[in-house]
């Protein structure tokens, strides 16, 4: 249930608006699985819809997880570290073990869950590039978007990734030993105030309102969907066989039968539940007709108002309609609000 208390609560404010403006950093490990072997690649291949094969060594990748039905099951980003090793960041390192372990069949792979051994921070905002370059060994002003490097923080060796969930063109990821972490959270915390900079202590503002507003999404929102009906059908290799490539041909040559939508509400103090607090998320009515359900609900400070996101019905919705969502008069928009 989403009520908003939000909007003026300085400390989120604060929070939200220095990864907008200048830069926040943030404790926020994702699940890590390495895999390696001489068919790792092709294995992985398989597994993803979207290309492996062409990802350089210290490049990233986004991709969907596709069940055989061409259903999302998990999304993912894959590091290619070098030609027969990478990294898979998940928030679901065990379901993706067994995944890998019934579709593996004789392919000669080892992976193993380092998530234990390998902690993440995340640097984001207009001025995060500057504060990194104050504690790093080696500047980052030329490290493209989607990659990762080594480097050093001091005499603590760290792998830093261009990368981020807060929609902000300049990021980076630290991923650092456990038991060295206390050396990154001192020398950033040391070096914050010379950039306006502030720790993200609120898992509010960290997963929901700076990714939301930039049209970001959780697996309550795209869980069970497929590609198509959460704009995730670009970059697919089609060239290629995937798991659930049949399926979602199918969908390719009918068309989408549902589509994600952002939508704002105007009022302030109201009470949405959506799928991101448990349930199913409240009816989306249109025209006096059910046509979906709320995935998400937050409140967007750069925005300025209510914001979320709905999966609804294509045939009976468009970006621009006025909906009712639990009593509360509803706009229907585009996932990007600012």
């Amino acid at each position: 249930m989403f009520k908003n208390v939000y909007k003026n609560d300085p400390m989120k404010r604060e929070q939200h608006e220095a990864v907008r403006k200048t830069a926040g950093w943030y404790y926020f490990t994702h699940q890590l699985l390495e895999i390696s072997g001489k068919d790792a690649t092709a294995l992985l291949d398989r597994v993803y819809p979207n290309p492996i094969a062409t990802l350089k060594n210290g490049g990233a990748r986004y991709t969907t997880m596709l069940n055989e039905d061409g259903l999302i099951i998990d999304d993912v980003v894959i590091f290619r570290l070098e030609e027969n090793k990478y990294w898979i960041s998940t928030l679901f390192v065990r379901k993706l073990i067994a995944w890998l372990d019934a579709h593996k069949g004789e392919s000669k792979v080892e992976y193993k869950n380092i998530t234990d051994v390998t902690d993440m921070y995340a640097v984001q905002g207009p001025k995060s590039r500057d504060l990194l370059n104050a504690i790093l060994a080696e500047k980052v002003d030329d490290q493209k978007f989607f990659t990762i490097r080594e480097n050093k923080i001091g005499d603590v060796p760290v792998k830093i990734s261009r990368a981020g969930f807060t929609g902000e063109k300049i990021g980076y990821e630290i991923y650092v030993a456990p038991e060295q972490k206390g050396i990154v959270e001192a020398k950033l915390a040391e070096n914050e105030k010379a950039f306006g900079a502030l720790r993200i202590t609120e898992f509010q503002i960290m997963v929901l309102t700076l990714a939301t507003e930039k049209g970001f999404y959780l697996m309550c929102d795209i869980g069970k969907t497929n590609p198509f009906e959460v704009g995730l059908d670009r970059g697919i290799n089609w060239d290629k066989d995937f798991i659930g490539k049949e399926a979602l041909l199918k969908v390719k040559a009918e068309g989408a039968k549902r589509q994600l939508l952002g939508f704002t509400v105007d009022e302030d103090d109201v009470f949405i539940a959506s799928k991101d607090k448990g349930g199913v998320g409240d009816l989306v009515i249109v025209k006096g007709e059910e046509v979906g359900r709320v995935t998400k609900c937050t409140y967007g400070f750069t925005v300025g108002k209510n914001i979320g996101y709905a999966l609804v019905e294509s045939a009976k919705t468009q970006v621009g309609d006025t909906a009712v969502i639990n009593g509360y008069t509803a706009v229907l928009t585009d996932r990007v609000f600012v």
